[in-house]
């Protein structure tokens, strides 16, 4: 058996496709702290496969971006990132710039709206609450027709919210916990119900993980998740795995987007090749939510948070030290961090069986 390493008589593509792999394994065994000599035999591995991937290529390996002219576009229909760009798939968020990444022009490349200070204004009027943090200090930067949200609202239409979470690991870091706060507020501004939906299934296809371990991460990340506060007559939160078998409506909608949308398509839009298994991966959602919750990136100017400013300009200074600096990260952080374990651990079993369990929320539309 040839050195997995050496690259054999592998082309350039089927090299690609092994870094790509390996990269996978790298960061599961990451997210699921794996023994250190296990994950530094991995990182060696994918160095080795790098080296010779250069070496048949004549080019670094670039995620997305496979070697051979007769693979599928990537781009979407979107512009194509030239280099030194920013490159943001659903997998793989990169820049070469020591800024981070430019979030003006990933918006204008994926064609969405710049969240400005005038749709901030008007949620304000809309809900009549001070817009959340995560508004006013970019961290939520970017959105598709949320004008069209807020007319409904003003037309006393109603509308639900809808967001998930792939679970890999069996708890959640606060990085994960982000776009969950936000939705908290969203639901208690705009008084409207919540659908969460646990993709297990696409973490046991795409993750070295048995069918019960996915389930479990779904059962211990949900209760991460409810811990951040939701309103239990208001939120429905479902397993796939669980849920397809259960709903009828459900696979009949799945099965429906499933007849349109081509395996080219999906190709495309996602970067798979011929040897990925998508027959029941079907995952129609956008882009990689990551760029969206990087909080330590200048993303946009603040705006109305004067304490923050005053933060930056007098570290700019140098009137605010990094220890300082530090202190007002821990003070804040602490609280939060604090308040969700405490509700995390009042939690039962049977209390997340009622979220997980499909009835009418408290709504009546």
């Amino acid at each position: 058996m040839a050195d997995p390493g050496s690259g054999g008589a592998l082309s350039a593509l089927e090299l690609y496709n092994r870094v790509s792999e390996q990269g996978d394994k790298v960061r599961a065994l990451k997210t699921e702290k794996a023994p250190k000599d296990e994950i530094d035999a991995a990182v060696k591995l994918l160095l080795a496969l790098k080296t010779d991937y250069k070496n048949a290529a004549g080019a670094d390996y670039k995620p997305g971006a496979p070697p051979t002219s007769d693979t599928p576009d990537t781009s979407n229909g979107l512009p194509a990132a030239s280099d030194g760009d920013d490159f943001v798939d659903p997998w793989t968020v990169q820049t070469g710039s020591a800024k981070g990444v430019d979030y003006d022009k990933l918006i204008v490349r994926f064609g969405s709206s710049k969240i400005d200070k005038d749709l901030i204004d008007r949620i304000e009027r809309v809900t009549g609450s001070k817009a959340h943090h995560f508004l006013r200090r970019g961290i939520f930067f970017s959105h598709r027709d949320m004008h069209q949200i807020l007319d409904a609202v003003e037309k006393k239409k109603p509308f639900y919210l809808y967001t998930g979470r792939g679970p890999s690991s069996e708890a959640m870091h606060v990085g994960h916990l982000i776009p969950f706060i936000f939705t908290k507020w969203l639901q208690e501004v705009f008084n409207v119900p919540l659908v969460v939906q646990m993709t297990d299934d696409e973490k046991y296809l795409w993750k070295d993980l048995t069918m019960e371990k996915a389930y479990q991460y779904t059962i211990e990340n949900a209760k991460d998740i409810i811990a951040c506060g939701f309103d239990i007559n208001k939120t429905f939160i479902f397993s796939d795995l669980e849920y397809m078998g259960m709903s009828s409506g459900f696979y009949k909608n799945v099965v429906q987007v499933q007849k349109h949308v081509t395996f080219n398509q999906v190709k495309g839009i996602f970067g798979f090749t011929d040897s990925d298994c998508i027959v029941q991966c079907l995952i129609p959602c956008a882009i990689d939510q990551d760029p969206y919750f990087r909080m330590t990136r200048d993303v946009a100017p603040r705006i109305n948070d004067e304490k923050l400013e005053k933060i930056k300009q007098d570290y700019t200074s140098g009137a605010l030290l990094t220890g300082e600096l530090k202190k007002i990260l821990i003070e804040t952080l602490q609280p939060m961090i604090t308040a969700h374990q405490e509700r995390r651990k009042q939690l039962t079993e049977d209390l997340v069986k009622q979220f997980m369990t499909p009835r009418k929320l408290a709504f009546d539309f």
